[in-house]
């Protein structure tokens, strides 16, 4: 290998690259649930997984890490926290309604082949 060569990405980055674009096609006004993110980005059931690498994001990140819910959308982050407020309050801003802590994944949740073309 000479100076120019890049060492090959290593398998967790790999992973964390794959939830991380796709993450970024999760459009404004809806949300995907972290098992479904795992699945769409192609990590099979880590959504234990994709919770602990967001939960991991700087605070400055670009990524939209809000629009990711616990199954049947809830709100994972705790209500009085300042990630779980901002989160609240990004979700709201997009046009989302919270109720009872969740969101209605059914109206509001993420279909990817019903949003290509």
């Amino acid at each position: 290998m000479n100076s120019t060569d890049s060492p090959l990405p290593t398998p967790a980055e790999l992973r964390r690259t794959a939830l991380y674009s796709t993450l970024m096609q999760v459009p404004s006004g809806k949300v995907v649930t972290y098992g479904q993110l795992a699945e769409l980005a192609g990590l099979g059931r880590a959504a234990r997984w994709v919770g602990r690498t967001l939960g991991q994001l700087p605070e400055d990140t670009r990524l939209p890490w809000h629009r990711v819910l616990a199954a049947g959308g809830r709100i994972s982050l705790p209500a009085g926290s300042l990630s779980g407020d901002e989160q609240r309050a990004r979700l709201r801003s997009e046009g989302l309604s919270i109720f009872n802590n969740r969101v209605d994944i059914q109206r509001h949740g993420w279909r990817p082949i019903e949003h290509c073309g």
